[in-house]
């Protein structure tokens, strides 16, 4: 990508006064981008990047995970969007609120590489997910295959689906460093039986970051007629993929956190003919039960928010999508490599670069995570997460950084982490 007009883009699109009309590109003009290459990950671009967002000055947020703050631009065309609607009111809501949601919709789909009539918006992966898990046909004595290092809020569905349907739920755990793809597939593979239904997976593992070899996995299923849901809560605009490369069957994916849309978008990806196999979350009276749309009726909903996901999808084409994850995989590897080998540290996250990109996990050993993350905070003021998963091996603090990250408050977390760690091996 030429840096010069990257520039001018981001200069634009603080000035554009995008209004609901989603058929153009409000914040960047999206013709001619290519990515950029051979540029160093602390170039001035990125720190000209970084001025995009307004930070929080009394720490160091390694936290992105969870929800990635919005750039001002994107964040600027947000509250044009808020006001705007609210001006039009049921003017708006009535005429061309729905045309506006399937034009977006379908940008999302070109972004993710799959048709129009695969993908909807939905509030984020829990609500896209569950409504797969609650909405399939189940029988008694179904089962389903999944791994205790997958979201909690997953497993608490099939949970209410094996009280509600008498489905039976068979859990794996995912090693944090598997020798190569093989092993994990072959782990999928042994879970399965003739009753199996549905097997889950992530293609980010969010407590560790690990990316799981997602096409192989489904491959390996589908030849056993299983189908595949996959957890991309962390992968999309992330990670460079498309897809129907995947080979699954349902895919879910929450925008705030890695295409940085305000809260409360997601998209539920489902594969051309597999739409009449799911109920709704909530009723719809379409009649042609392979449309998608029917499982998109959430009655009114902040409108405003659907908008923004164009500017945010602007911005992400703008910085490029390999530049992205180029960003952010030398960020990850920038602070994991100066302490993978150091004293009392555990990191659970892959060393393989294309086992992981901007998230990793890392403990000290004796150290509860809450304590670490309570001594990061304190001591260093590092914000991160503690994840305590003693059942599936993993516990420590994620560590993720975003696009605004730069090496310097790295080095003050491979202090914190080098200093914290000694004595304790």
């Amino acid at each position: 990508m030429n840096k010069r007009s990257f520039l001018k883009g981001l200069a634009a699109a603080g000035l554009g006064a995008a209004l609901p009309g989603v058929g153009r590109a409000s914040a960047f003009s999206s013709s001619g981008v290519s990515t950029i290459e051979n540029i160093h990950p602390e170039d001035d671009l990125w720190m000209r990047i970084r001025k995009d967002y307004i930070l929080q000055p009394d720490y160091i947020n390694l936290e992105n995970g969870y929800y990635n703050i919005q750039p001002q631009p994107v964040l600027n065309n947000f509250i044009a969007h808020v006001k705007e609607v609210n001006l039009q009111g049921a003017y708006y809501m009535r005429t061309v609120q729905a045309e506006n949601k399937k034009k977006v919709a379908a940008r999302l789909a070109s972004l993710a590489g799959c048709s129009a009539e695969e993908l909807i918006i939905t509030r984020n992966t829990t609500e896209s997910l569950d409504m797969i898990i609650g909405g399939i046909h189940w029988k008694e004595g179904d089962e389903a295959v999944m791994a205790l290092q997958d979201y909690g809020a997953m497993l608490e569905m099939f949970a209410q689906a094996a009280k509600r349907f008498g489905i039976i739920n068979r859990k794996l755990s995912v090693p944090n460093h598997p020798a190569n793809d093989d092993e994990i597939v072959q782990l999928y593979a042994n879970a399965l039986t003739p009753k199996t239904r549905l097997l889950m997976i992530s293609h980010m593992i969010n407590i560790t970051g690990q990316i799981l070899p997602v096409q192989k996995i489904c491959d390996m299923a589908h030849s056993k007629g299983v189908e595949v849901m996959v957890d991309g809560a962390h992968a999309f605009a992330h990670i460079q993929y498309s897809l129907p490369s995947l080979h699954c069957d349902y895919y879910g994916a929450s925008l705030h956190k890695w295409l940085s849309t305000p809260l409360g978008a997601g998209i539920l990806y489902v594969k051309k003919g597999k739409a009449e196999n799911i109920w709704p979350l909530l009723a719809e009276g379409g009649n042609d039960l392979n449309n998608i749309v029917r499982l998109n009726h959430t009655g009114t909903h902040p409108v405003h928010t659907d908008l923004a996901i164009n500017n945010a999808i602007d911005y992400y084409q703008q910085m490029g999508a390999a530049a992205k994850e180029e960003r952010l995989r030398y960020l990850q590897q920038y602070w994991t490599s100066k302490v993978r080998d150091s004293p009392g540290v555990v990191l659970n996250t892959p060393a393989d670069p294309q086992r992981s990109c901007a998230i990793a996990n890392v403990g000290i050993k004796g150290l509860p995570p809450a304590q670490l993350a309570a001594d990061l905070m304190s001591r260093y003021k590092i914000y991160t997460v503690a994840i305590d998963y003693a059942e599936a091996s993993v516990q420590g603090c994620r560590i993720t950084p975003n696009v605004f990250t730069t090496t310097a408050e790295l080095d003050v977390l491979v202090k914190a982490l080098r200093t914290m760690g000694a004595g304790k091996s």
